[in-house]
């Protein structure tokens, strides 16, 4: 059975790019007194992720960037390897990645086979994130990549053997989420055996 959840306030914190707001709410289990809970909620919008392989090539695709919370939170160069993903904004979940595949890196992509949804990190935020696989072919390059200059992205692009990508999972040189999810839904999906 569900809890029975009744909001009692809502306060905004803060209102920058994203906002992050605190609620104060009773939670009440069935047949249980009602508590009262407060929580801090960062609203971010939602977002798409993707994985792109080469099975010719047995390669994937991977971007390297700065990330401010890692470098606050134990990471000395801030440098984080992660699939490409982008924020939803207006755009459904597939032309977004597809436009953010475009811009991160130079690769024109037309589909993208979606694998599923997971909630980035639901102690806090509200996230949700979409993720996708696609196949990249040298001839689908064609533009530079790297980022849009209006958002100071500063993105490099990293292609790897499929094998290398997963030692430096083991070997913690990967370590965002995400990325974990799709190199290992590839090797799970045994699309690894033709990669």
């Amino acid at each position: 059975m569900n809890p029975t959840i009744n909001i009692l306030s809502e306060e905004t914190l803060s209102e920058q790019k994203y906002n992050l707001k605190k609620f104060v709410f009773e939670y009440q289990e069935p047949a249980q007194e009602k508590q009262i809970h407060t929580r801090e909620v960062f609203h971010r919008g939602n977002g798409a992720a993707i994985l792109l392989y080469n099975n010719e090539k047995k390669t994937v695709l991977l971007t390297r960037q700065f990330r401010m919370p890692t470098y606050l939170n134990g990471n000395p160069s801030g440098m984080l390897i992660e699939a490409c993903a982008g924020t939803l904004d207006e755009d459904n979940p597939k032309d977004c990645i597809i436009r953010e595949t475009k811009e991160e890196t130079g690769y024109h992509i037309k589909d993208a086979e979606k694998v599923f949804e997971v909630y980035v990190s639901p102690g806090a935020v509200t996230e949700l994130m979409h993720l996708y696989i696609a196949e990249y072919s040298p001839e689908m390059k064609l533009s530079r990549g790297g980022g849009l200059e209006e958002e100071n992205e500063n993105i490099q692009n990293i292609e790897l053997p499929f094998e290398e990508a997963l030692e430096m999972v083991k070997s913690g040189e990967i370590k965002d989420a995400k990325t974990v999810l799709l190199l290992q839904y590839l090797q799970i999906k045994n699309l690894t055996t033709k990669l």
